[in-house]
């Protein structure tokens, strides 16, 4: 009887136990660093939380395309009526959130976590002009910013017109990568448009969309091609900061993570700085959304939860890789050393990102100005 009893009670713990395991899928977009994050950073912490769960990250490929897999899965599986669905967690781009949510393909779960509260920036209640709220959690924020040489430069562009003041007396000295070689000269477009685009740039943000606005921007245009007659094309995003480092032009639009990582590598001198011109230029987050048929849908929104955490944005976003933090900054400051918090904050001000980084046009205002730069500017 003493051994049956031992037997039962055996089995009732490797039931439990049993019950205990599981395996969290996330699907992420991005380059490969983003599957390493998960993989070599962010799963095993939360393992080591949760005793007996395996987190395994599937990447689907870096840019755009990499969402768009993500999108497609969804999509496959809402058709076949799938009630359990492959994934628990995916990190996506900012204009993929809003085609999940108004498709139905996603959890309205940031009420039900406990740093939900932390993030109070438009771009996790309305990406590209779809209402998104309660929805998203930015998992980081990628901003691009003027970099410039002080030994070239003798005060950092407060504005737009800084910029084009300082091209027209150093002919040659601003450089960027135009709309084909990277986004970070896709956003200095879109920011000269805010700048200078007769209409509101509210409206580009956040729609609707209206196509005879694309004549509002005639004359901005106008003047952009007669500023890149100042400017040399840089041949990309590294290149821009290639042509910096090497002190063949003085300032250029960048992404922040990338020139801090630069200058971390020494592919930078320590001496380069970063400026937020207003009105402002555009930056994207890439959020962590929940399928609405996640199998693992509690696990789901802790894992969320530990990743959107001071500690960890402080650790694993701000410290590895140089990123803007995904909820408020402010939220992020205590948990992290002096030299970490200036090294991120010294030139872009919080305050500054807060006032001066905007999200990109809505979709078809985005593909609008594009075409509208090919056809005025580069011809």
């Amino acid at each position: 009887m003493k051994r049956k009893i031992l037997s039962t009670l055996a089995l009732a713990g490797l039931l439990a136990s049993q019950a205990q395991a599981a395996t969290l899928t996330v699907l992420t977009a991005g380059d490969q660093n983003m599957v390493d994050y998960i993989n070599e950073y962010l799963g095993p912490l939360f393992e080591q939380r949760h005793p007996g769960t395996t987190v395994r990250a599937v990447g689907t490929g870096p840019g755009d395309a990499g969402s768009q897999k993500i999108l497609e899965r969804f999509e496959a599986q809402d058709k076949a009526g799938a009630k359990t669905w492959d994934a628990d967690v995916a990190v996506v781009h900012e204009k993929f959130a809003g085609p999940m949510v108004e498709a139905g393909y996603l959890d309205q779960y940031r009420d039900h976590i406990a740093t939900g509260k932390l993030v109070t920036r438009d771009n996790a209640r309305n990406a590209l002009g779809t209402d998104v709220n309660g929805y998203v959690m930015p998992m980081f924020n990628s901003q691009t910013a003027i970099a410039y040489n002080p030994a070239m430069v003798d005060k950092a562009p407060k504005s737009y017109d800084d910029i084009v003041a300082f091209a027209q007396a150093h002919p040659k000295q601003f450089g960027y990568n135009g709309i084909k070689g990277g986004a970070s000269g896709v956003s200095f477009v879109m920011g000269w448009i805010y700048a200078y685009g007769d209409g509101d740039a509210e409206k580009l943000m956040k729609g609707p969309y209206d196509a005879a606005t694309a004549a509002q921007w005639t004359k901005a245009l106008a003047d952009l091609k007669a500023f890149n007659a100042n400017a040399t094309l840089t041949p990309g995003n590294a290149g821009t900061l290639d042509m910096l480092s090497r002190g063949e032009i003085a300032m250029g639009p960048v992404w922040v993570d990338m020139f801090l990582s630069w200058k971390r590598n020494g592919q930078l001198p320590p001496d380069f700085k970063l400026a937020l011109p207003e009105p402002g230029m555009p930056g994207q987050p890439m959020h962590y959304v929940i399928p609405k048929h996640a199998p693992q849908a509690e696990l789901a929104r802790q894992f969320v939860e530990l990743a959107t955490s001071p500690e960890v944005q402080a650790e694993g976003i701000v410290k590895r890789f140089g990123w803007y933090p995904g909820i408020d900054a402010q939220n992020v400051q205590p948990k992290l050393d002096k030299e970490s918090w200036e090294r991120l904050f010294v030139d872009v001000t919080p305050e500054e990102l807060a006032k001066n980084g905007k999200p990109f046009p809505i979709a078809p205002y985005n593909n609008a100005i594009l075409e509208a730069y090919e056809r005025q500017v580069m011809n």
